[in-house]
């Protein structure tokens, strides 16, 4: 509450009338399924209680002005006919990107006032630019009457991201913000979009998720990311299928081997189709209340984002290793890789112990200290007043 007030009287501050509404849109941590979305896979989000949260009132004069609590510098006035895509570097790129993609999509918005706030790290791998662009697709389809739905929203935010901004993402960070539930992880198949909540209560059965932020800033944008897509699109074309979705894992050796000595694209050929796995079977072990067997699922999964996909980094390697050695039940990296956050499953009688031995481990090998916090299952995107 204090949030949505605090935002609704800095828009008044800076534009001179109270806002049409606010809206929220939460981050979100990746339970399972990492770099399978873009394979038109499967992917196991939940949302965060870590929100970006906007005032919005509609114009009609083709402007469209934003501005953000957390960035230095005033209000950033642009004109709705001269929205490009990669036209912008800054932060503004993601809700310009939003206006622009519902705009070629046909949609009549004829500008905004946008004053936003958030509360989700930036940089950690926890989708602090899908909640920008979620909140504000959000609050254009209430105040536009679109009548876009959750999904729609979703993929018109994805757009904004790979077209307007030029980061070639997939589309679970937009769709967990636009569609998770609190109190559970979001089984999302991303080739049909179909959605299925699967009810996640650690602390029903007395264990935490920690989330450890290590700091270590990522950008999505960079080369990295786009290689590793590249290279997944290759190997689904070497192997004749639509997409790495289409190798079943009982297929696996075989298909490896029909890609000779294309070693690269083998590593990323077995990461996706073994994580496309690895979140079927953590559907199965939650569906079935054997929770704690999630545990080591995740870990083998940080070892094939680390090995095969290689997007792992020191510190991310140094919170599972210590994690594990301090009596976790499993941990792995989350998010797009290069730094950013792991996740940690730990026993509730647990949690302070292996707090304390990742924050140590990280002074002993002169690494900044990292943001430990717990990650609880949180509502999707919704209007605040």
């Amino acid at each position: 509450m204090a949030a949505q007030q605090q935002v609704r009287d800095a828009f008044v501050t800076l534009y001179g009338a109270e806002p049409e509404g606010v809206w929220s849109a939460p981050g979100r941590v990746n339970l399972i399924g990492e770099h399978t979305d873009y394979n038109d896979g499967f992917v196991m989000p939940f949302a965060l209680p870590h929100t970006a949260v906007a005032a919005v009132s509609r114009r009609e004069d083709g402007r469209l002005r934003l501005h953000s609590a957390d960035v230095e510098g005033g209000v950033v006035d642009l004109a709705l006919d001269d929205l490009a895509p990669e036209s912008d570097s800054a932060w503004t790129a993601y809700p310009a990107g939003v206006v622009w993609a519902l705009r070629e999509a046909g949609h009549p918005v004829t500008g905004a006032d946008v004053h936003l706030a958030s509360t989700v790290p930036s940089g950690a791998g926890l989708s602090s630019s899908a909640a920008l662009e979620v909140v504000v697709a959000l609050a254009l389809n209430d105040l536009y009457d679109l009548g876009l739905q959750r999904w729609q929203l979703a993929r018109l935010c994805q757009r904004a991201e790979n077209v307007y901004v030029g980061a070639p993402t997939g589309i679970m960070d937009q769709t967990a913000s636009a569609c998770c539930e609190a109190g559970h992880a979001l089984f999302l198949d991303t080739r049909d979009l179909s959605q299925k909540q699967i009810p996640l209560d650690l602390a029903a059965e007395g264990m935490r998720l920690l989330v450890v932020d290590t700091q270590v800033k990522h950008a999505h944008s960079d080369g990295e990311y786009g290689k590793r897509r590249a290279g997944c699109e290759k190997g689904a074309a070497l192997l004749g299928v639509d997409a790495l979705r289409d190798i079943p894992y009982a297929d696996l050796d075989a298909a490896l081997e029909r890609l000779g000595d294309e070693e690269e694209i083998r590593r990323l050929v077995r990461h996706v189709v073994t994580e496309d796995e690895r979140v079927e079977r953590v559907v199965s072990l939650l569906e079935e209340g054997d929770t704690r067997a999630v545990g080591p699922v995740l870990t083998q999964g940080h070892a094939s984002l680390r090995d095969d996909f290689r997007i792992s980094c020191p510190e991310l390697d140094l919170v599972v290793d210590t994690a594990l050695a301090s009596g976790a039940l499993g941990a792995r990296m989350t998010g797009g890789g290069f730094g950013g956050s792991a996740i940690v499953l730990v026993e509730d009688t647990d949690v302070d112990t292996v707090t304390k031995a990742v924050v140590e481990a990280f002074a002993a090998a002169d690494f900044t200290s990292p943001r430990v916090f717990e990650a609880v299952p949180s509502a999707g995107a919704r209007r605040l007043v």
